[in-house]
């Protein structure tokens, strides 16, 4: 039984034996930094069954707790605020009772089972740092619901066809000369990202010409050659023709090899991979089955619609008049082939940019009316756009933040700083280029990823690579301080039972916020937040760093005291690890 349930028993048994009042709820929170307590009952609500003065009633209360509930040791009233303290043995069977902290916090796998989608690029163009935000909160969501105890399954879909890979094949047919990612020495992804470009500027060049013509705006950009050629290369795929679909094949292998690439570089990984190619056509048999159900309906021109305006939204369209798919048609079968493809999973989480809510409204409240019942359990994870301090991103214009040069620049950039603090000078050269690479992903994964998924992030590169403060190498350079304690201690990490004659302060408030972490890694897992496991972790620092200066560790006055402290620290250091591992992030051994 967990002590808040024992304390709300007997919480509601001394109201019931004192005030002869029954109490059907007792309300908790986390003691003010400022007073005396480990936890707090509110005695306010209280009142509506007990009558009387609020600090008399908490004081009546505390002396039965004292009394009657042996990890209670003593209690202070702050106006109507019952702060509790509990004892020493506690904390210590609490810590004892754990006997490895390295699966602390983590929950057995069960049966139910959930996909996560997120990366989910374009194949005209490379990865960048928008990207990057998606990844990131993917896949820290998907290894924090699995700690939580559910199987999940990392998927994306892969954008691989439309008008805007035809650009980039049409521009890369028309000025590539043979170019190959080979005899250019770059990523394939990159190379195709030229091309993507260059299509951009040729129209451009077309438009302002046929406007110097005295076209207007509108009829030059419907009207430009190339961009009608490209619609033209678009209907050859369509219809299967060789040579367009063997280009497209081949210019889509190059990029799919860099892709590969940046995500080993960020340490991401993916369980199924789905090509738009090959579920564009999915989702029209659905139609057909929702227009018998009535859950669609035809319109004077053929068009299928779904009448949403009950739900408060409006008409969508799911089949255009000619018969031909759009998203929402696709979305609609992708997702229903999903769970026929994992039978196991129960919901889908889709990680996807704000922009998208309204589309994900309506998908989920089509698959719910088609009377799926996992549409219950869809969640679209959303998040908000990543600005830079020079500003907006735009990929037609060749001005993005390419992700993997912003990963060679925080491994660049963490380098620098290390050299300037000079506490690595003992590393040879292998050494340093992993330890920049790992602080330099860390203060990117970190910063990105402490930040609540529904708001904007200014990304600062220096700000993140910054060693004092809530940053990813602060965090970082605390576990590594821990290991060098334990090298030096010699310990053996099996002892246990731990004792110690009396808590001092600070090793009360470290058991006290170990003791969160299951909790915060479930409440990370209902909510979807990263965040809340990132900042977890910057709190258990902040605490370890304080009992570190006001504690001596293997100075301790006794042996018992310098065994557990040194236990303590351990624990610590794994928890931080165990955290920072379901973000996605490594820590040194040394810095």
């Amino acid at each position: 039984m967990q002590l808040q349930d024992v304390l709300t028993a007997k919480i509601k048994e001394a109201v019931t034996s004192i005030f002869d009042a029954n109490l059907e709820t007792v309300e908790f929170q986390a003691t003010r930094k400022d007073f005396e307590g480990d936890i707090t009952v509110v005695v306010f609500p209280m009142l509506r069954v007990v009558k009387g003065n609020p600090v008399k009633i908490g004081e009546a209360i505390g002396n039965y707790l004292v009394e009657n509930v042996t990890e209670v040791s003593k209690f202070n009233v702050v106006k109507g605020f019952l702060n509790i303290v509990l004892s020493d043995a506690y904390y210590l069977e609490f810590f004892n009772a754990v006997t490895d902290f390295s699966t602390f916090g983590k929950e057995p796998q069960g049966d139910d089972a959930v996909l996560v989608e997120y990366s989910s690029p374009n194949t005209n163009k490379p990865l960048h740092l928008g990207h990057i935000r998606n990844i990131l909160l993917g896949y820290s969501v998907a290894e924090i619901l699995q700690a939580s105890g559910k199987k999940t399954y990392k998927t994306q879909i892969i954008n691989d066809r439309g008008i805007h890979i035809c650009k980039s094949m049409l521009a890369w047919k028309r000025y590539g000369d043979g170019e190959t990612p080979e005899s250019a020495g770059l990523k394939g992804d990159k190379l195709v990202g030229n091309y993507y470009v260059r299509f951009d500027k040729e129209y451009k060049k077309e438009v302002a010409q046929l406007q110097a013509e005295g076209k207007t705006e509108e009829e030059a950009k419907a009207e430009a050659p190339i961009l009608k050629e490209a619609q033209h290369m678009l209907q050859k795929w369509e219809q299967g023709d060789d040579e367009v679909v063997t280009l497209w094949k081949k210019m889509n292998g190059w990029v799919y090899k860099g892709f590969e690439k940046t995500y080993d570089a960020l340490g991401v990984d993916f369980d199924s991979y789905y090509y738009e190619s090959e579920t564009y056509l999915l989702g029209k048999d659905n139609i057909e089955e929702g227009l018998e159900k009535g859950v669609f309906f035809k319109k004077e021109d053929g068009s299928v619609w779904c009448d949403l305006t009950d739900e408060g939204l409006d008409e969508k369209l799911v089949l255009r008049a000619d018969g031909t798919a759009v998203y929402m048609t696709q979305d609609i079968g992708t997702a229903i082939q999903r769970i026929k493809d994992h039978p196991d999973a129960s919901g889908m989480i889709y990680t996807v940019g704000n922009e998208q809510d309204y589309h994900f409204k309506v998908l989920f409240l089509i698959l719910k009316k088609l009377g799926y019942s996992w549409a219950e359990n869809l969640y679209h994870l959303s998040y908000g756009m990543v600005d830079l301090p020079s500003g907006k991103m735009k990929s037609r214009e060749g001005t993005v933040v390419d992700a993997d040069d912003l990963i060679s620049e925080m491994a660049a950039t963490a380098g620098k700083i290390s050299e300037e603090l000079g506490k690595i000078d003992d590393f040879t050269a292998d050494e340093k280029k992993e330890l920049y690479k790992t602080i330099g992903l860390g203060a990117l994964k970190y910063y990105i990823l402490k930040v609540d998924p529904k708001k904007r992030i200014l990304f600062n590169p220096e700000e993140s690579v910054d060693f004092q403060g809530n940053t990813g190498p602060f965090i970082q350079y605390t576990y590594a301080r821990i290991q060098s304690i334990l090298r030096k201690a010699r310990f053996d990490s099996t002892q246990r039972p731990l004792t110690v004659n009396q808590l001092h302060e600070k090793e009360k408030e470290l058991l006290k916020q170990l003791q969160l972490f299951p909790e915060t890694v479930q409440l990370a897992a209902e909510n979807f937040s990263p965040a809340l496991l990132a900042n977890y972790t910057y709190d258990l620092v902040k605490e370890f760093n304080s009992f570190y200066q006001n504690v001596s560790i293997l100075g301790a006055d006794t042996d018992e005291e310098k065994q557990f402290r040194v236990h303590l620290a351990d624990a610590v250091a794994k928890v931080i690890k165990t955290a920072f591992s379901l973000l996605g992030i490594e820590v040194p051994e040394r810095m």
